[in-house]
């Protein structure tokens, strides 16, 4: 099975304070039910991110459910988000479904930006944690 929403907000921001960029979707404009935000540091891994695992793409979901190089497949394609998510991951993410779907009711604008967004995050860190990405 799927999960699907319908997304009001998509977008990528660099957060320069914090050293990390991040793209996402949130089914409101004010951040409740359904949320994916994709993110990735700035700078490049040093030793303790390697030896912590976090020198790939990160994702948290609206629970605060967090996981490192858990996406396995991403589409953007038109206006639909399409995310395959690793099993080993959904416990962590708090979701109960291995596949995201959300259809985006956004301006072109912020589909640009989510998919420029995703297009650095998911490239971040370790070759062996990029997903695959099928269209973006």
């Amino acid at each position: 099975m799927t999960i699907k929403f319908t997304a009001q907000i998509a977008g990528a921001y660099e957060h320069p304070e914090d050293e990390c960029m991040s793209a996402g979707v949130s089914e409101t404009e004010h951040g409740d039910g359904m949320v994916l935000t994709f993110q990735c540091c700035t700078y490049e891994p040093d030793d303790q991110d390697i030896a912590l695992g976090f020198d790939t793409h990160c994702v948290v979901t609206a629970n605060q459910g967090t996981a490192y190089g858990a996406v396995q497949e991403l589409t953007l394609r038109d206006n639909v988000l399409r995310v395959v998510f690793d099993l080993d991951a959904l416990d962590a993410l708090g979701l109960t479904e291995p596949e995201v779907e959300a259809v985006l009711d956004v301006d072109e604008q912020s589909l640009e930006q989510l998919r420029q967004g995703l297009r650095h995050i998911l490239a971040y860190g370790r070759a062996d944690a990029h997903p695959r990405v099928l269209e973006l």
